[in-house]
């Protein structure tokens, strides 16, 4: 079973710093140059100078980024701009966020989380990770030692006990706040009474946990503690090498939203709803439901009606028309990838993957697909006639990942987007001395 630990985070001294508004930043995996410069420029001591440090003119193997940002940590943890927690620790963690008018709190808790090898245990993910990700985080956790920003586990607890009981220890703190450059109100509260501390673990102990997001890190945690085994540098099997922070939330915490990721395929230049709706008539129920924005809008009415992963809605930018086509048949899906489950054949984003796109548009041309995840952010894209053809595809459910993951397959690429990402400096986690 799941085993977890409080530990004594590494944090911003506010006294020092100002605001913790200045100091966090998202992942390295959402940041872009503009957004990156942003950051450089807010604060001297911001978290991007580690969690993604500026390639410079001159780089080698002894000066890099990765040296660079191992630097900034131990001057920041000279200089006291960081301390390190005096008790161990769970850190209550609040979201609270807006998203097409409404807005939502997700709740949980930073703690560290026992590592053990996909396959083999009660820690599950749901994606499939690429190589290129993990040797960049490697190469950071080589030169800093530290796990720089926290993975997303999911963990069920439908009647949310266990947040309670971490709750039960708050004794009503102020909490320090960020608001990121999204406008997401980040708020967080250390939590060190032992009664609450302990009764948290044991509850845990019961649990799996389902990876939302951070499989490239929790992967990397992995390698990391594997050289430091083979290198004979692990103390015990207490050693904080053995564990990886983790922000943890109850799967039906009422804030937790996972947003669909729309595509935006380009590459199949001149097609139709006609052309379309022919290559899709064999397998789906087609019905026309408009042009424009206002066509947009009600295919995606319809599809949240429908509630269900076999409709999908398209626009093809050549006519402004837009459509949804409901499938008929598991059967050539079946025949298609017989390989996986027929959960994992049923979602909505499987279909469109495997059946739409490589299947009855093979041969129409080769395409490049871009991901987007609110309507408005389709609309414009097709007003614009930045793609030729778009897809609407359902948000996958809760439900759908625990299924999927318990299977132990991973989800198309794209499948889940968690909104909105955990900060990075809100807490570091020291894996050495």
């Amino acid at each position: 079973m799941a085993e977890i630990r409080p530990f004594r985070g590494v944090r911003y001294d506010i006294a020092r710093v100002g605001t913790l508004s200045d100091v966090v930043a998202p992942p390295y995996d959402v940041i872009d140059a503009a957004l990156q410069k942003k950051l450089y420029d807010l604060n001297p001591a911001n978290a991007i100078r580690v969690e993604l440090t500026r390639e410079e003119a001159g780089d080698s193997e002894q000066n890099n980024r990765y040296t660079r940002a191992a630097a900034e940590l131990k001057s920041w943890r000279k200089s006291g701009t960081l301390r390190e927690d005096g008790q161990p620790t769970f850190y209550l963690y609040h979201q609270i966020y807006e998203v097409e008018g409404q807005t939502h709190t997700r709740k949980g808790f930073f703690a560290r989380v026992r590592l053990e090898p996909f396959g083999t245990g009660r820690i599950f993910p749901h994606e499939k990770t690429l190589s290129g990700p993990k040797a960049d985080r490697l190469s950071l956790y080589r030169a800093t030692g530290t796990q720089l920003s926290p993975i997303f586990g999911l963990y069920p607890d439908p009647t949310g006990e266990i947040l309670a009981s971490v709750e039960a220890g708050l004794k009503d703190r102020t909490p320090l706040e960020a608001v990121d450059h999204l406008g997401v109100i980040n708020r967080i509260w250390p939590i060190t009474d032992p009664t609450a501390l302990t009764k948290a673990q044991g509850l845990m102990a019961e649990k799996p946990i389902f990876i939302a997001d951070g499989h490239h890190r929790y992967e990397t945690g992995l390698t990391y503690r594997n050289e430091l085994q083979a290198a004979g540098e692990l103390a015990d099997s207490d050693d904080p090498a053995n564990f990886c922070m983790m922000m943890l939330v109850g799967m039906s915490d009422p804030g937790l939203l996972i947003l669909p990721t729309h595509r935006l395929v380009s590459g199949l230049a001149g097609l139709t709803s006609d052309e379309l709706s022919e290559r899709l008539a064999g397998e789906f129920d087609i019905e026309f439901e408009g042009k424009g924005a206002e066509g947009a809008q009600k295919c995606w009415t319809e599809m949240q009606l429908w509630g269900d992963q076999d409709m999908l809605a398209f626009g093809t930018t050549a006519d402004d028309h837009w459509i949804t086509a409901r499938l008929r048949s598991d059967d050539t899906m079946d025949e298609l990838v017989p390989t996986q489950s027929p959960d994992w054949r049923a979602l909505g984003v499987s279909i469109l993957q495997e059946l739409v796109l490589k299947h009855l548009l093979a041969g129409r041309g080769e395409t490049a697909v871009r991901y987007v995840h609110l309507l408005d952010e389709v609309i414009e894209d097709t007003a614009a006639r930045g793609c030729d053809l778009a897809c609407l595809v359902p948000s996958a459910t809760m439900e759908d990942v625990e299924t999927i993951a318990s299977h132990r397959e991973t989800m198309p690429p794209k499948s889940t987007y968690f909104y909105p990402k955990l900060l990075t400096g809100l807490v570091f986690n020291p894996l050495r001395p």
